[in-house]
């Protein structure tokens, strides 16, 4: 671009800015500039990710849990690997990467942190990007002889999901989905999904007292008021049945 035009260009914005405040104007450079890298800046790509440390149990990107949970949960997989070699990892973002689903995400990622059949073999990568609530959960030949694919669909989509469905308990969702992977993996019954309580029954039976204390609450005004109409009109019917007898007595 030629100086020349460099100028007609500066000369344009300086003509189009030149009626607006200087704290107007740079409020609206600010949302220009905040809105161009807000996007990228929590879209998270396998690229993005830190390299893996057999130590880490949780990478908790998305801060999500707590520091005592963090803590639990990763106590709970480091017990597991001494006991049994079987290696359990959990992965929270913020946002995936335009495109990836968590199911293609998470099977990157454990590509890229377990390369090899051998590495991955006794291996379960559980991820979840907190925008969408998408989570999915990957794991080596091994450990699918205890991990079927059922009971790792069910982890996902039940035990990891009763909780965020009532008020996004993420540090729940961990918990419970920590116990039934350790227990699986360890090879000991599964214990499941967790038991939903069903909430219609026991909104049908306050339904139910609420309309009862409704109606009780009726009847009480309208008795109030047909006492309040029938007594003054029986006492005023008595009183002239009883007045010609006071009157013939005193005459």
């Amino acid at each position: 671009m030629s100086k020349s035009e460099g100028f007609r260009i500066s000369a344009f914005w300086r003509q189009r800015v030149a009626g607006v405040p200087p704290i107007v104007a740079t409020a609206v450079l600010l949302l220009m500039v905040s809105a161009f890298f807000a996007t990228p800046a929590f879209a998270t790509g396998v690229y993005e990710m830190p390299k893996f440390t057999p130590n880490t149990w949780v990478v908790d990107q998305a801060e999500v849990l707590s520091r005592i949970n963090e803590g639990k949960i990763s106590s709970a997989l480091e017990d597991l690997a001494k006991q049994t070699g079987n290696e359990v990892r959990f992965v929270t973002v913020r946002r995936l990467d335009y495109g990836e689903t968590p199911e293609s995400f998470t099977k990157a990622l454990f590509e890229k942190w377990f390369p090899t059949t051998e590495a991955q073999a006794n291996q379960t990568l559980l991820m979840i990007d907190t925008v969408t609530n998408g989570a999915a959960i990957v794991s080596g030949d091994r450990v699918k002889s205890l991990l079927t694919d059922e009971i790792a669909k069910s982890v996902t989509d039940e035990t990891l999901m009763a909780p965020l469905r009532e008020g996004d308990k993420y540090n729940q969702a961990f918990l419970d989905a920590s116990d039934r992977l350790v227990a699986v993996l360890s090879g000991e019954p599964d214990p499941g999904p967790p038991q939903i309580v069903e909430k219609v029954q026991v909104e049908g039976t306050f339904g139910k007292t609420e309309e009862a204390d409704k109606g009780n609450a009726i009847a009480w005004i309208v008795g109030l008021l047909i006492a309040a109409t029938v007594i003054p009109m029986a006492t005023y019917y008595i009183y002239l049945a009883i007045q010609p007898s006071s009157s013939d007595g005193n005459g």
